[in-house]
């Protein structure tokens, strides 16, 4: 966020009161500008990022007022730099991120510098959830109402299906305790990546790792990581994000605005870089 001194909107902070304390916000209708009324709210999130981070450098006054003329400017190839709040990663390009971030540590150590202050800038969530392989299966009760799913009741039932033994791993794949079993395969399948991304959630500053088996990334994204509204430091504004994946999207029944980015775009942002 730009510093009260470089913005050129610091006209526009206020103070709310909520549950007796006081934040301070961006009032967008101080604008006293007809061209706010006629913005769609998911623009409006754009223009309210735009004004709160406006430093004259990244982003410019024009590029509000290129936002502020939306009506005239959607059909058009104009382009607006918008800065997420923060960034949602899986493993699969999650992991290049992290090295990313290890190997400008290690650049900087070798510089005489410290790599302590190497950290993302804004939060930034890996949910690690692209690892599970489904290897063993829940048994199936010939003798259930609903076998299989939907498979006909068994001739002869005589109860629980008996172990089938695949012809690849050598191994059941049908057992009462099949979670236990498929996440303790993934741990052992992916123990370097892990190890690794153990390192990430300990050393890096402003970035959460959700271990495996908390749940696929768009639930917990949902669920436990939105904020909808963020509070840094005092001054309240909407949550929003960019994420490697194209079902990022999903976040927006929620109100907040969200989008399926590239691994370099998502590494941009968590740089400080505008997209």
């Amino acid at each position: 966020m730009a510093t009260t001194t470089e913005n050129p909107f610091q006209r526009l902070v206020q103070t709310a009161n909520i549950g007796g304390k006081d934040y301070k916000f961006f009032n967008l209708s101080a604008l006293n500008d007809p061209r706010y009324q006629k913005l769609p709210y998911s623009i409006r999130v754009l223009l309210e990022s735009a004004i709160r981070n406006c430093d004259d450098f990244q982003v410019l006054p024009k590029d509000v007022e290129h936002i502020l003329d939306w009506e005239k400017n959607q059909t058009k190839n104009v382009e607006i730099p918008f800065k997420p709040a923060r960034v949602i990663l899986q493993d699969f390009t999650g992991v290049p991120a992290v090295v990313d971030f290890a190997a400008m540590r290690d650049a900087v150590k070798r510089l005489g510098g410290d790599p302590q202050k190497i950290n993302p800038v804004c939060p930034a969530d890996l949910v690690i959830d692209h690892s599970i392989q489904v290897d063993v299966s829940r048994s199936t009760l010939r003798f259930s109402p609903n076998p299989g799913g939907g498979q006909p009741k068994c001739l002869n039932c005589e109860g629980p299906c008996s172990d089938k033994i695949c012809p690849f791993h050598g191994h059941k794949t049908s057992s009462a305790d099949a979670l236990e079993q498929n996440q303790e395969l993934e741990f052992t399948r992916n123990k370097e990546r892990f190890v690794f991304l153990k390192w990430g959630a300990r050393a890096l500053k402003n970035m959460l790792i959700v271990p495996p088996g908390s749940g696929i990334v768009h639930q917990v994204n949902l669920e436990f990581l939105a904020r909808v509204v963020f509070n840094d430091n005092g001054t309240l504004y909407p949550d929003s994000l960019v994420g490697t994946d194209s079902h990022t999207t999903m976040i927006n029944g929620l109100g907040v605005v969200g989008w399926g980015v590239g691994g370099i775009e998502a590494e941009a942002v968590m740089l400080g870089q505008s997209i």
